[in-house]
């Protein structure tokens, strides 16, 4: 069995840190959600859609170590390999930011991997299986290529692609309840949800 994640708000999760950039810049109000939603939908009403693109790249090119995984997403990938099954990250990502300085976002999003997706000094996913994609066709020629059995990613877009490999199973991430079950194998909500879901499978 081979998983493939994707990478931003499905193992990575930003709400907090948008939150406390937006705050840290005195772009929002304190009572606003602490969520990355909500802060984007609050400066594209205020008509600052140039400063959401740009604090899009400094939050990526520059705070990912302050950037957490969501609960239960490295417990699991720890009881995945224990379990001798393949993982892959297969990311779309630009290489630059669309605005501001040229941060180079796919070496820290590899400098995130190498810090948090760890068990002691061992990898949990090894280096030469972490692919960021600068397009959505690339990152579904690669998914295909890595022959994923899952792929577990927060966007349905991706999902429903007509270039999705047909032989690997959807699995929508929706923590916030978003979006619908069509054409998806499973729609999961959270971490524990995704584990609950695999250990099934592991025992059939």
């Amino acid at each position: 069995m081979r998983i493939g994640f994707d990478f931003d708000n499905t193992i990575v999760s930003y709400d907090e840190l948008f939150y406390r950039v937006a705050i840290e810049k005195q772009l929002i109000p304190a009572d606003l959600p602490k969520s990355k939603l909500a802060v984007r939908d609050f400066l594209r009403k205020a008509d600052n859609e140039d400063t959401w693109t740009e604090m899009q790249g400094y939050v990526y090119g520059t705070r990912m170590g302050d950037a957490l995984a969501y609960p239960g997403a490295i417990e699991f990938m720890r009881l995945a390999r224990n379990r001798g099954i393949a993982m892959v990250i297969v990311s779309h990502k630009t290489n630059y930011p669309f605005r501001g300085p040229k941060y180079d976002l796919h070496q820290a999003a590899r400098g995130w991997v190498e810090s948090f997706l760890v068990d002691g000094i061992e990898n949990l996913i090894e280096p030469d299986q972490v692919f960021f994609e600068v397009t959505k066709k690339d990152k579904l020629a690669r998914i295909a290529q890595c022959e994923c059995d899952f792929f577990i990613d927060d966007l349905p877009e991706i999902l429903l692609m007509p270039e999705f490999p047909q032989k690997t199973e959807r699995i929508l991430f929706d923590p916030e309840n978003n979006h619908g079950v069509e054409g998806m194998g499973a729609r999961l909500e959270s971490w524990k949800e995704i584990r609950n879901y695999f250990e099934m499978k592991w025992k059939t």
